[in-house]
């Protein structure tokens, strides 16, 4: 019995030790996510599309550093990807600090913070998958569920902290404050990765295999998640805006909310999708996530709109494990890099349109509509999520 209990706390403690890495970069991501939409907004003058704009610039660049971190962690092992990923975060510190320093000139400060979501996203899609696989290959596949939902509580945990703490940073000592800090956490990351020993995967023809190929094993899965992560994207990128336009205050409190209920819910819910599927799982989650988003889109009330964004991040939890077990089902284990980095994509899209598209919403019809238009998006993945169960009960 001892044993058994020394051994489950040794794998979480040696769990813990890789997804850390996750928890570092989404925290990074996090610190600006809330400040830079109204930074470029109010402080540069520039129209919400433009933010939206540039803030979804990092997804695109995760986008397209996600096939080859898959590839690098299939033939090399996931420790070069971290590493890349860690100095890319420090080194985006340093420009979010120049381009608060060519605040008087609007379009130099743009253009550095460009770079900045460029180089964001790219460190983010070496980092995306790398730590589960990490992991993976560490503690043996039989742990790939509990992996991928701790994972998760490591990632959007550290946004929402991170979101809420780069606020009261740049309150209280600007944006310069910000990038020293996104410097030393990144450095933190890349030496303690350093000490930890690389893992590869077992060599085979299979594994060798297009990128795309697998891409569009995990794609209806995949193209589920996104639509469902409109949701969640929405809320991490005009909240602040939102509630801005309302005139209520603490808009960032809401991610924190968010936060709070999805790690909740990774923790309380761990074995659902053992018990009842993914498919069955995702449904579930979708519809709580349509319920929250609702209750944002009707609140008269800042503290309605936090129950709303509380009830859409317990549903949006399990929605990427929950679909990401069912995707991990149609490939070989020996194309497990490819597999998580091309079902990852999709969330990577979904926060890549949302800016842009929830922008141009706002700009055309008003920032009241972000949240319809984000229900009804998210009411198509529901539908989805209902024709993969009756095509694969078939």
């Amino acid at each position: 019995m001892d044993a058994t209990i020394d051994n489950t706390r040794n794998s979480s403690l040696s769990l813990i030790s890789y997804i850390i890495f996750t928890f570092i970069g989404y925290f990074i991501i996090g610190l600006s996510l809330s400040v830079l939409p109204i930074f470029i907004h109010q402080g540069l003058g520039f129209s919400m599309l433009v933010a939206g704009i540039v803030i979804s610039l990092q997804y695109v660049m995760t986008f397209v550093m996600r096939a080859y971190s898959g590839k690098i962690v299939d033939n090399k092992g996931p420790k070069p990807a971290v590493l890349g990923s860690m100095l890319g975060f420090s080194v985006t510190g340093i420009i979010l600090i120049m381009a608060f320093y060519f605040k008087f000139s609007p379009i130099t400060s743009l253009v550095f913070l460009i770079f900045t979501r460029l180089l964001t996203g790219s460190a983010e899609g070496m980092i995306g998958a790398s730590p589960i696989n990490w992991a993976i290959m560490s503690l043996g596949e039989k742990h790939t569920a509990k992996i991928i939902s701790y994972n998760g509580v490591a990632c959007y945990g550290a946004l929402a902290l991170g979101a809420s703490l780069g606020v009261v940073i740049v309150k209280n000592f600007s944006f310069y404050g910000l990038g020293i800090l996104i410097i030393i956490l990144g450095l933190i990351g890349y030496f303690f990765a350093r000490t930890k020993e690389n893992r590869t995967g077992k060599k085979s023809e299979e594994a060798q295999k297009s990128f795309w190929n697998v891409l569009g094993k995990v794609a209806p899965f995949g193209m589920c998640l996104a639509l469902g992560g409109l949701g969640f994207a929405t809320i991490s990128t005009f909240i602040t805006l939102y509630y801005d336009f309302h005139h209520w205050e603490n808009g960032a409190l809401c991610l924190s909310v968010f936060g709070i209920l999805f790690v909740v819910s990774r923790l309380i819910f761990s074995n659902a999708i053992n018990r009842f599927g993914g498919i069955n799982v995702a449904i579930a989650s979708l519809t709580v996530e349509t319920l929250g988003l609702t209750i944002i889109c009707l609140a008269t009330h800042p503290y309605l709109a936090l129950v709303g964004a509380g009830i859409t991040g317990l549903g949006f939890s399990l929605i990427f494990p929950a679909l990401g077990v069912m995707a991990m089902k149609t490939v070989p284990s020996s194309n497990q890099g490819s597999a998580l980095a091309g079902y990852g994509l999709f969330i990577d899209i979904s926060l890549g349109i949302t800016g842009p598209l929830i922008g141009g919403v706002a700009d055309a019809f008003g920032l009241a509509y972000i949240f319809p238009f984000s229900i009804a998006i998210v009411l198509v993945g529901l539908g989805l999520a209902y024709f993969l169960k009756m095509k694969l009960s078939e």
